[in-house]
């Protein structure tokens, strides 16, 4: 039997079997040797080829994900002014297309991708190379038009697969690999998973001596992804493209309803990918000088050394301290060094 059908026959399994306690224990370990197999197929069909690179610049990059035609080109027009090509065909977009969008002193890189379809993340449409480029991307933008709201859930789903997890952060547990002593377990919270199916999952990790600590009521799936390791997490919002030719009802914060082709909500959609990215503003004052007018671009939790480095990475070998004024000090004016966490708004001098 090859790894594709083993995949297969795992896959028909856990459909068939009835999730509880009395089989959880089972369930948690087809979810994971089912995880380690897609891991060991892809890793096995990698090939050289033509691949997709997303070159990053500007102060964050956002990629525009969907199916084809449903826009994405126009948006990206709409936002930034670049000229990705338009037309009422599908797979016009055949290579990554850069703009940028510049709101609130913000360089925002956008980037419109070839079309994902169903499948991508098993290679359909080149799918698995897309994926790949967008799991780079800082933020991302599921774009579907009024008419396909159902492709959400296969984008999300794909992106799922490929090991992309949207708004969410990572696992709040830690794995310790030891020589020997067994698998010790310690939670800060109750959990709902027994300690027989986490034992389980990680020893079809070939995990047998391990001190695990749990911070979060995890389920099978985040605690594969913590042992796994190759998740990465970004923030997105859904965009539905194309309302002025039918009105949908949105009620949810993370789903903005847009009309490129005629400018229709762009302004909201501006103003929550700058709040999605949680941007902050750090206001410069070179030593002996006056406050500089443009604001240098962080996100939310930047320290002094990631000014340091934004600025120039020689600064940081020879960073002697830096002052601050605002709401992260507690009086202004107050000397820190390269670990003090900045807030939105602060000035900062550095001497080096």
């Amino acid at each position: 039997m090859d790894v594709e059908e083993e995949i297969k026959q795992l896959e028909e399994e856990i459909k068939r079997t009835p999730y509880n306690k009395a089989t959880e224990h089972h369930i948690g370990r087809l979810k994971a040797k089912l995880a380690r197999l897609r891991d060991e197929a892809e890793k096995k069909k990698r090939r050289a080829g033509v691949q997709f690179s997303l070159k990053k610049e500007g102060d964050a990059t956002v990629v525009l994900v969907g199916f084809p035609s449903v826009g994405k080109s126009t948006l990206l027009n709409a936002l930034t002014g670049a000229r990705s090509e338009v037309a009422d065909y599908n797979f016009t977009t055949l290579r990554p297309v850069p703009g940028v969008l510049e709101y609130r002193g913000a360089r925002i890189q956008i980037i419109d991708v070839p079309g994902l379809v169903e499948g991508a993340s098993k290679g359909r449409g080149r799918g698995k190379e897309i994926i790949s480029a967008v799991r780079t991307a800082d933020m991302i933008l599921l774009i579907v038009d009024v008419f396909n709201l159902h492709q959400t859930d296969i984008l999300k789903r794909e992106l799922y697969s490929g090991g992309i997890r949207l708004n969410e952060s990572p696992p709040e547990i830690s794995i310790k690999k030891k020589e020997r002593g067994g698998i010790k377990i310690t939670s800060t919270v109750p959990l709902s998973l027994d300690r027989k199916t986490i034992v389980e999952v990680l020893r079809e990790y070939r995990i047998h001596n391990a001190d695990v600590l749990i911070r979060e009521d995890i389920t099978i799936e985040r605690l594969i992804d913590a042992i796994m390791g190759n998740r990465v997490y970004i923030p997105s919002l859904t965009v539905v493209n194309k309302i002025d030719l039918m009105n949908v009802e949105v009620r949810s914060d993370d789903i903005i309803c847009v009309s490129a082709q005629h400018g229709t909500g762009l302004d909201i959609l501006k103003k929550r990918i700058y709040e999605k990215l949680e941007f902050i503003r750090i206001f410069l004052k070179p030593p002996g000088k006056g406050v500089e007018d443009r604001p240098l671009i962080m996100r939310r939790g930047a320290k002094i050394e990631d000014v340091c480095r934004k600025l120039h990475r020689g600064m940081l070998e020879s960073f002697r301290y830096a002052k601050v004024w605002g709401t992260s000090v507690k009086f202004q004016g107050q000397r820190v060094g390269l670990e003090h966490a900045l807030e939105d708004g602060d000035v900062v001098t550095i001497y080096a």
